[in-house]
């Protein structure tokens, strides 16, 4: 710290001789000459701008008062981010937080940002002013009172925003995968149309027989019953394609290595197509099995868009619940769809750890009406917290039931379990045990209020070594 002060010209003096300046500062304007003499020696700092008061991590904890100048108290973060605590004008006063708190070094930088005179007040001197003037305890507890309150609400929307940026990455990533599938199916669907356009060409200046059309009739239907993959085992299918594709070769057919994958893929054989080799001649034969790999392939690929279009659509739909859940009006939330909505949002983070899911919803669960913040937020930072604990390859389990007029949510994970010692502080503001930036200790309070105050329920938890469970219970409409 001392290197950051080499531009710091300070000197001890007697308060006495500052009466008529410390009169000017709001909380010292009725102390007297005497009621200084508690402070004994103080400090008069005279600091140019761009000077640092002191830094976060610093030892030495004082008390300032700031007789002109201007002064910026700013909070790095773990992430980089720097947040903005105060800017102090003459006849402010800070440095009581840390001191009345018991934090032992200093949580924030303090930054000079106009050429400033202040006075600095050590931590015996501060607590002898603190018990012997009453008038100026009071200012400072007032002073810390609000500042603790701007605090916690710049935290608290901080910690929204990481959420907010968690959620919204999640999100691209969610989205990513099937907008990326629906555009390599769209061009190889493309490539498919040339392909049968071809085809049909060929087919069509040949003179056909009427046994030939009936066949091309016959697999064609077979073809567009073929939407989907038939889902087998991957042995089975290998050997299929192998022996497709040898007999396809063996009599002549071209791109034999790429249809027989194709029918493989619908479960045909070779006995579901030799019967149409006995009416059409080596070339027609060759020309119809590809014009049917073409077609079989492209109604594959169909289904694939619809599939990845209704992904989409099942996540914006997530989506549009999980923000609605936030509105302010009244209104009736579903419990499980609520629960749901967040586990779509949240599946890029299962998915990192291999996380299964077991959901043991209740056959009916009753209505819960709700104006303001919502459960959504509770079940994101429940199941973040559950997330974080889990062991990769790990299980957790959400359950519903209803008992006596309430509505229970447990949500229960395999880690390790909350240690006896920090039990009783897991809901406190700022607590936790994760390790520096991860965690603001804030998702379990945010839980809490809403739960509590918002719907007049609870948050309790049972926890040992591979099971933790924290249990929500929210009263249900009458």
């Amino acid at each position: 710290m001392e290197a950051n002060q080499s531009k710091l010209l300070t000197k001890k003096i007697s308060p006495r001789e500052l009466l008529g300046e410390l009169h000017e500062i709001p909380i010292f304007r009725q102390t007297k000459e005497q009621d200084l003499d508690c402070l004994g020696e103080v400090e008069l700092v005279d600091a140019p701008a761009g000077e640092l008061l002191f830094d976060r991590g610093d030892k030495g904890l004082y008390f300032w008062i700031l007789l002109s100048g201007e002064v910026r108290v700013i909070k790095p973060e773990d992430d980089g981010a720097v947040t903005l605590l105060l800017t102090m004008k003459a006849g402010d006063t800070f440095g009581e937080v840390p001191l009345l708190t018991g934090i032992s070094a200093a949580p924030a930088r303090g930054e000079v940002l106009q050429p400033s005179r202040l006075v600095r007040i050590r931590p015996a001197s501060f607590w002898s002013l603190m018990g012997t003037c009453p008038v100026v305890r009071g200012g400072i507890l007032s002073n810390m009172g609000r500042r603790l309150e701007t605090y916690q609400a710049l935290t608290l929307h901080r910690e929204k925003l990481i959420s907010l940026g968690t959620l919204a990455a999640g999100l691209m990533h969610e989205l990513n995968n099937p907008g990326t599938a629906a555009r390599r199916a769209s061009v190889q669907l493309r490539e498919n149309l040339v392909c049968l356009q071809q085809m049909s060409l060929r087919l069509s200046r040949a003179p056909l027989t009427p046994e030939q059309k009936d066949c091309m009739r016959d697999l064609q239907e077979m073809a567009l019953k073929c939407s989907k993959p038939v889902v087998m085992n991957t042995l089975d299918q290998a050997d299929i394609e192998d022996e497709l594709s040898t007999w396809l070769d063996s009599i002549g057919v071209e791109h034999a290595e790429q249809i027989a994958p194709t029918l493989a893929s619908v479960g045909w054989r070779r006995e579901d197509i030799e019967c149409a080799q006995s009416a059409f001649s080596s070339d027609l034969f060759s020309d119809a099995l590809n014009w049917l790999s073409a077609l079989l392939s492209s109604m594959q690929l169909i289904g694939t868009i619809e599939e990845s279009i209704a992904r989409v659509t099942d996540l914006v739909i997530a989506v549009k619940k999980y923000a609605y859940d936030d509105k302010s009006r009244e209104r009736e939330i579903d419990i499980h769809d609520s629960i749901q909505s967040t586990l779509t949002i949240l599946a890029h983070k299962f998915r990192q750890k291999q996380i299964a899911i077991e959901k043991r919803f209740a056959p009916e669960m009753p209505k819960v009406r709700t104006k303001g913040a919502g459960l959504s937020q509770v079940w994101t930072n429940l199941l973040d917290n559950a997330i974080d604990a889990s062991p990769e390859l790990g299980k957790i389990l959400i359950r519903t039931w209803t008992e006596n007029g309430n509505a229970f949510i447990g949500i229960a994970d395999q880690g390790s379990g909350i240690a006896p010692e920090h039990r009783g502080h897991i809901f406190d503001p700022f607590f936790t045990t994760k390790p520096v930036g991860v965690g603001t200790g804030l998702g379990l309070d945010i839980a809490h209020r809403i739960v509590v105050g918002q719907f007049g329920g609870s948050i309790t938890f049972n926890s040992e070594p591979g099971n933790t469970e924290f249990i929500v219970r929210v009263p249900a409409e009458k």
